[in-house]
């Protein structure tokens, strides 16, 4: 059964770092895989599970391009994995379940950000949606047999990366692919809704075995100066940069750092704090609180709260057939 959306409280506010949530945390003999563990967000969750002692499998498309970010970092290695294409997926989890390694920690943080035009994987699914979510819906479901050895063992956490936008974002349930009245929000915020709901839903169906799922707000996290040209009118009238183009940080505001974004996420991958429960959404480093209220996303207010739309589970449900439709 998944836990309530409340608030613990756990000890740590908006601005710590992945350091502080893990400060004092011994993940020695720990194995996580971390989808898009090069990336900026995804290095430094990355890093900080390896820091704890854990040993980490970045899974990667451009195994050169993540070999080069983390080469360096001390107890990771890299494989690939193209969440677009069905059968590396099962080749990589095949790999993995063949090793006979259990897997304590999956963290889902591979994801597309908004796409100017629809574009669609070989499949012919929308490709926000097919790398955010069903990409790594079928690749949990294929390491469940790695998830359930942890489960046995001192648990297993999949931590799906969400955002605020799962507030807003919409299932279309008769068209996920968008293949009429494109839209790149709509399309982006669909696919943060499908991670939340996953989680609910992989929380209900394996918490008995030990597995349990969360899914993590890390905040607006867009990185240091400079940006590129294109995107600085748009993140000047977000309010996250000034008007030099410095990023504005203000965590409780929502706007982090890349160490302050990550925390977040390996709360939910590896705090001990979070032990027992799950199906739940994390944000500022806690279980967030349920907000039902209607809050307008402006400039100066970006609400990222759970509400209950985002949690539901029959929505969930809902979601589960259906992306197993889409696979079979």
């Amino acid at each position: 059964m998944t836990s309530p959306q409340a608030p613990l409280p756990t000890p740590f506010t908006a601005a710590a770092t992945a350091d502080d949530v893990l400060a004092g945390v011994d993940l020695t003999g720990r194995a996580a895989i971390v989808t898009g563990g090069h990336s900026r967000l995804g290095r430094e969750v990355t890093r900080a599970l390896a820091a704890a002692g854990a040993t980490v499998t970045v899974a990667s498309r451009d195994t050169e391009r993540a070999a080069a970010v983390v080469g360096g970092i001390d107890g990771v290695s890299v494989e690939q994995l193209d969440l677009t294409d069905p059968a590396s997926i099962d080749d990589f989890a095949d790999r993995w379940n063949a090793s006979g390694r259990a897997l304590p920690m999956l963290v889902n943080n591979a994801a597309v950000l908004f796409q100017g035009e629809r574009r669609v994987d070989a499949r012919g699914h929308e490709l926000a949606f097919s790398t955010s979510h069903l990409g790594h819906f079928q690749l949990t479901r294929a390491l469940l047999p790695a998830l359930r050895a942890a489960g046995t063992d001192g648990g297993a956490r999949v931590l799906t990366v969400t955002s605020g936008a799962a507030r807003f974002g919409r299932i279309r349930w008769d068209d996920v692919d968008f293949t009429t009245e494109y839209d790149p929000g709509a399309a982006y915020g669909q696919s943060k809704r499908a991670n939340t709901l996953f989680s609910v839903e992989l929380d209900r169906r394996y918490a008995a075995e030990g597995i349990r799922a969360f899914a993590a707000h890390p905040g607006v996290v867009i990185g240091p100066a400079p940006h590129r040209a294109d995107r600085v009118a748009s993140y000047r009238a977000q309010g996250l940069v000034d008007e030099q183009g410095a990023t504005i940080i203000d965590p409780v505001a929502g706007k982090k750092t890349v160490e302050q974004g990550a925390a977040t996420i390996v709360l939910g991958a590896a705090s001990p704090l979070l032990d027992g429960i799950g199906g739940v959404y994390l944000k500022d480093n806690d279980v967030a609180v349920l907000d039902d209220e209607d809050r307008p996303l402006t400039a100066d207010s970006i609400p990222a709260d759970a509400n209950s739309a985002m949690l539901d589970p029959a929505d969930a449900r809902r979601l589960w057939d259906l992306c197993e439709q889409l696979l079979a």
